[in-house]
């Protein structure tokens, strides 16, 4: 349990850098996401190829696992336009309240009940995103997709949940990243209409990138996740994730000089999350032993 734990954290810190490359591919959040679905589906290709996992599953439960790609596809683009149209520090601290609507959808579409200690963390989380928010209405569009991009999220992971219990992990972001590149690739075209991109093919910086978010924070990220949701709730694990933000604004602090943009309400909601997740992971490892 505790090297399933470690992972999770591994998965974590990689997925703190998914907001930076967020931020320096130039690309808007249409062709950013589908060059990021097709560059993962192309690496997953060959990883499947070179370890000789077998791959040939039933086209029905190719259809069930493509529907979790079209998911996380829907997730990405929500949390890139956050983004965009905020900062990174938003876009990752939205992606915080993913443990919230998993508290709420899990059992309501597992049909158990609801569990108070999740609903009470939860609601620790929530606090701290309320105090987030309340810094700057700027940036209230952005707020508002990072919201439905958690929600996104929490869906993912818990129908993600199902999905590595029946098939080896790399064969699920397989297919999932290429049902994500096949459907948002024909829609793509529609959605540049009415969001124009300066640029449709990326430059050599763009490309080097989307290699480096495609091979580490989503092949390395989305095969790591998936083998720890084999050992640990999607509750646990997605709460876990709200640690996310806090290596994802150092680097935003770093290197784009986003602590200027911050007040102490932000810090003070930051720590509310933190806590959330120390509670979170005591009381998992205490039920683990």
């Amino acid at each position: 349990m505790k090297k399933s734990y470690l992972l999770l954290h591994l998965a974590v810190v990689l997925a703190g850098f998914t907001g930076v490359f967020g931020k320096l591919i130039s690309l808007n959040e249409g062709l950013l996401v589908w060059y990021r679905l097709l560059f993962s589906s192309i690496i997953l290709f060959f990883i499947l190829k070179l370890l000789k996992i077998p791959s040939d599953i039933r086209f029905k439960d190719k259809v069930q696992i493509g529907k979790a790609g079209l998911l996380i596809t829907l997730h990405w683009l929500l949390f890139y336009a956050s983004i965009k149209y905020a900062n990174i520090s938003i876009g990752v601290i939205c992606y915080c309240l993913t443990s919230f609507f998993t508290a709420i959808f899990k059992p309501i579409i597992d049909k158990e009940k609801f569990k108070i200690s999740e609903l009470l963390l939860s609601t620790l989380t929530l606090l701290g995103i309320s105090l987030i928010f309340h810094f700057d209405t700027a940036y209230q569009l952005g707020i508002i997709l990072g919201v439905f991009s958690s929600a996104i999220a929490a869906l993912y992971t818990i129908y993600n949940k199902r999905l590595v219990q029946q098939f080896d992990t790399k064969v699920i972001n397989y297919y999932q990243m290429a049902a994500g590149t096949l459907c948002w690739g024909a829609i793509l075209p529609i959605y540049l209409l009415y969001f124009k991109a300066d640029s449709i093919v990326p430059g050599l910086k763009d490309v080097a990138y989307l290699g480096l978010l495609s091979l580490f924070c989503t092949v390395g990220l989305y095969v790591l996740f998936a083998e720890v949701l084999k050992k640990i709730p999607a509750f646990t694990v997605n709460l876990t994730y709200n640690l996310e933000p806090v290596y994802a604004i150092i680097m935003a602090f770093l290197f784009f000089g986003e602590s200027k943009e911050v007040n102490l309400s932000f810090y003070i909601g930051l720590v509310f999350i933190i806590v959330s997740v120390i509670l979170q992971t005591i009381i998992s490892l205490k039920k683990s032993q």
